[in-house]
């Protein structure tokens, strides 16, 4: 396409360079992670190619060598951000990072061989054993494979190095505190209000229960990205790759990573859509999801200090206005659920880019890069939230016992447990006079139902209230307060 101007410090080339004038649009270049992932797969590549007898001893090492400084962040070349600078929003195949991945390890090279960047156009460089950025770096590749191929080993290895623990961490927190508060009883809530007790260690068991699923859904989206579409080259037929290359590079990046990958059953599929990527960016979705139930729930019962429910006393981490003094608001709970509301934006873009008709085209999706973008950032804002709710809330949180206990007791649901004893009516009336006269079911029970028989006629005695009406007998299973406790 005739010459390109190319910024003299930089290692890329002209292909690059035409992305860079091409898509000036956000200002936000393809993440690190895809870098990294596409240096872990061009070495793997090279490997392979050069165990099949396609590309020679010393190629290979240089290869493998420039891709392994590029994993490292080319610390002593100003970074990965001056060399890897196009934008997201580019060419929906993610050809230009791919070529710009192929000339940075080969112009790597070239400063490795002590010959000027862009040598790789130079014939006699290339005879004396010099590389390529398409003939030996992306041998046996193709845009079409490779970035498909990068996004995937990007988000696996996030996933598995940073989320899942991040997840297994909030929930080890949650099930000690579900242990630890085990025994405190508080009322119940249901449509916002009252209902029969329920065990604080109860619902943290609830909340501990839900991150130790999201375990589960992150290990199924591992499952799901660890199918690999390289070997497809172009259109998924495989054209100009050796046949055993997607399942040897995919046996490779498995050894390296440690992150069990392998290749994809049918190219096609994994090449001319990305149900994959849209699947894991649903687990993550349902995942934050669930953060905002336990961050918001925390939240109302922390709702005070003294004019709301108040049975959680949150860490005040900072004072929460510049006009009340005193006032501490529940800021990390806050952040969470923002975070999370936009994993849930991003998961809505991945999907739109995953739709025939807007990025899955015929034979190839063409929404990747963004696709990747927001995927790569709900795993990083999720594993950030977890460790933030984790440090700065669910550590320093504690149970207010004297409130939770007021509180059940003036609950008009206590009167559920008499429904056994004196039937549903009698205790719904009961209820709504508790009410009316500004008692507890307990002390109105004392006064109108001791000295009455119950269902099978027996006299009420104020023992057998105090029975009917314990906490602690509510909050286990059969539903009567006669169960004991």
């Amino acid at each position: 396409m005739g010459e390109m101007p190319v910024p003299a410090s930089a290692l890329y080339g002209a292909s690059t360079q035409r992305a860079v004038l091409n898509f000036p649009m956000s200002g936000r270049p393809v993440p690190d992670r895809i870098i990294k992932a596409y240096a872990l797969l061009k070495s793997a590549c090279a490997k392979v190619n050069n165990d099949l007898g396609r590309l020679d001893e010393k190629r290979t090492r240089l290869i493998r060598e420039a891709c392994r400084e590029i994993e490292d962040g080319l610390p002593a070349l100003g970074g990965l951000h001056p060399h890897f600078p196009i934008d997201i929003f580019q060419t929906g195949s993610g050809t230009s990072t791919n070529m710009n991945a192929n000339e940075v390890v080969a112009n790597i090279v070239c400063l490795r061989l002590h010959k000027p960047i862009g040598s790789s156009k130079d014939a006699a460089y290339l005879k004396e054993g010099g590389v390529h950025p398409n003939d030996h770096v992306n041998m046996g590749q193709s845009s079409n494979d490779t970035f498909p191929t990068a996004m995937h080993i990007a988000a696996a290895l996030v996933i598995e190095h940073e989320l899942l623990p991040a997840v297994d961490k909030i929930a080890s927190k949650l099930e000690s505190q579900a242990g630890g508060w085990d025994k405190l009883v508080k009322i119940g809530r249901t449509h916002l209000q009252d209902a029969t007790p329920i065990r604080l260690g109860q619902e943290f068991g609830g909340y501990a229960a839900q991150m130790r699923h999201a375990q589960e859904r992150l290990h199924r989206a591992l499952h799901t990205l660890g199918e690999l579409a390289i070997g497809g080259t172009a259109v998924g037929t495989g054209i100009n790759a050796h046949e055993e290359f997607g399942e040897r590079v995919a046996a490779e990046l498995t050894h390296t990573t440690g992150v069990h990958f392998r290749e994809a059953v049918n190219h096609f599929e994994a090449q001319h859509a990305k149900d994959a990527v849209v699947e894991a960016s649903g687990h993550l979705r349902t995942i934050a999801v669930s953060l905002t139930k336990i961050a918001n729930d925390i939240r109302l019962m922390g709702m005070g200090p003294r004019c709301g429910i108040g049975e959680l006393v949150l860490p005040a981490v900072q004072p929460g206005s510049s006009i009340m003094p005193g006032k501490v608001n529940p800021v990390i709970c806050e952040a969470v659920i923002m975070a999370c509301c936009q994993v849930i934006g991003n998961d809505t873009a991945v999907s739109l880019g995953g739709l025939g008709g807007v990025g899955s085209l015929l034979d190839l999706n063409v929404a990747m890069p963004m696709m990747a973008a927001n995927l790569l950032d709900s795993i990083h804002l999720l594993s950030r939230s977890c460790h933030v709710f984790t440090d700065n809330l669910l550590e320093g949180l504690k149970p207010d016992e004297k409130r939770c206990g007021e509180l059940i007791e003036g609950s008009l649901a206590m009167c559920t447990s008499l429904v056994p004893v004196i039937g549903y009516d009698k205790s719904a009336a009961l209820a709504k006079e508790a009410f009316k006269q500004g008692k507890t079911v307990r002390q109105l029970a004392y006064e109108t139902v001791v000295g009455q028989p119950d269902v099978t006629g027996k006299k009420i005695a104020t023992e057998d209230i105090d029975k009917y009406l314990n906490p602690w007998s509510m909050t286990l299973p059969g539903g009567e307060g006669s169960a004991g406790g």
